[in-house]
């Protein structure tokens, strides 16, 4: 059912990777503006409450506001002027309202709307914007409660799914693989040969498991200097591999030589004084950095870019079987939200008839004062007592019904509210 626009309601509007290059994204953030975006929105007076994510993938607001179809439009027009865009580039935002701006936060929190479905690092800039909110006081009854349903969502998810669980980038993989050949990584040592961006996330991989010792080759040694550094590890040049081959248990390769840069002959030689313990190496290069004959000595397991693509392509079709699993759970999830929030309008209406209530009674408890002169502190008390639960089940069915109200449709629910607003003389603000 379309919400009233005139009603208050919850909107989004923003930009991913799907919808807008990075420029567009980079100016959206307003990473540079003379004022903050929280405090940006909120001096456009159209939002109640608002929230602002900023990712290197998504730019996104989350209001609440009394109209949505102005405040999308006022949104739309200063936003994009403020960033330096023109109106044209009003194609690149997705706007959701209602039912679907709940839906939308609740995927993307699940990372179901992430480049890499499944991945956790969404989670925790949703829950970093939503701090910056809370602390700037954009936020309210509405956007509190969406903001940590949709905290709860993804928890859910991970909890009762295996959308994470399966390695879906070539550096992650190339390490669940080695923790499945070892069992563990605690306390392993590793090498990488290359220092690009695929050797970096390896090692991050390799490190948070409990590799001890890192070591990084690299045919520019002030790279290798500069990234074991920063890995808190060792750099030596790529004629050093073959000695190093000794101290190691785990190589991963990525460098773009022309040649090989490990041998099959380097590696018996290295296996004699490792006294044959295994050796697990991994060829992510194009060309191949290691002689494939290496496969053929004892305990050491070679694996190239194609075992790991394979990998990478089995387990994101997991990841998509869950990620199916994942979104009955969001559809499950709008719908209960979707309940809470038309239970708001019925709030101040039962507020409103249990406080007139309490005052007709406490005031027909004044009037009967001098009939009461007579009675002790208990007595008191219990006619006190007595009567504030007359009053509660009186009022006990009545209240049930407007609570269930929402349940069997809108026009339902407003009869009944309109009923109950006349027949108490309580309006529906519940003054």
């Amino acid at each position: 059912m379309p919400q009233d626009s005139s009603k208050p309601g919850i909107l989004l509007l923003g930009v991913n990777h799907k919808t807008a290059e990075v420029g567009i994204r980079e100016r959206l953030a307003m990473v540079n503006s003379d004022i903050p975006p929280l405090q940006f929105f909120s001096s456009l007076n159209v939002c109640d409450e608002v929230v602002f994510l900023s990712t290197c993938n998504r730019v996104e607001v989350i209001a609440v506001a009394p109209s949505i179809e102005n405040a999308v439009a006022k949104i739309k027009l200063h936003w994009l002027e403020k960033s330096g865009l023109s109106l044209k580039d009003a194609s690149n935002l997705y706007e959701h309202k209602a039912d679907d701006a709940i839906r939308h936060l609740f995927r993307v929190a699940s990372s179901l709307d992430s480049m890499v479905v499944g991945e956790p690092q969404i989670l925790g800039q949703l829950k970093d914007a939503y701090k910056k909110a809370d602390e700037a006081k954009t936020t309210g009854t509405i956007l509190n409660r969406l903001m940590h349903k949709a905290f709860s969502v993804a928890k859910t998810i991970r909890t009762e799914t295996r959308i994470a669980s399966n390695a879906v980038s070539i550096s992650y993989a190339a390490v669940e693989l080695a923790k499945k050949i070892f069992g563990e990584l605690k306390g392993k040592r590793a090498m990488l040969i290359g220092a690009g961006e695929m050797a970096e996330l390896a090692a991050q991989h390799l490190m948070a498991n409990g590799v001890s010792k890192l070591i990084v080759a690299n045919r520019t040694l002030a790279r290798a200097v500069e990234l074991a550094d920063k890995l808190h590890g060792k750099a030596v040049s790529l004629d050093e591999i073959p000695d190093a081959l000794h101290e190691v248990d785990i190589v991963i390769s990525s460098t773009g030589a022309p040649g090989y840069v490990i041998t099959a002959e380097q590696v018996k030689k290295a296996m004699r004084p490792r006294k044959h313990n295994l050796l697990f190496l991994i060829d992510i290069a194009v060309p191949r950095d290691i002689e494939p004959n290496v496969n053929n000595i004892e305990n050491v397991y070679l694996y190239d870019i194609d075992d790991l693509s394979g990998i990478v392509e089995t387990n994101k079709a997991e990841r998509e079987k869950e990620a199916l699993k994942a979104e009955r759970i969001v559809e499950a999830e709008v719908i209960k939200f979707i309940s809470w929030l038309k239970c708001l309008d019925i709030v101040p209406l039962i507020q409103g008839i249990q406080n007139k209530a309490e005052e007709t009674r406490l005031k027909e408890l004044s009037r009967s004062q001098s009939a009461l002169k007579g009675l002790t502190p208990e007595q008191l008390k219990a006619i006190d007592t007595l009567t504030r639960s007359l009053v509660q089940k009186l009022l006990h069915d009545p209240i049930v019904s407007l609570r269930k109200s929402h349940s069997e449709g809108e026009e339902q629910a407003l009869a009944l509210m309109d009923a109950a607003s006349h027949l108490f003389k309580v309006n529906g603000s519940g003054k």
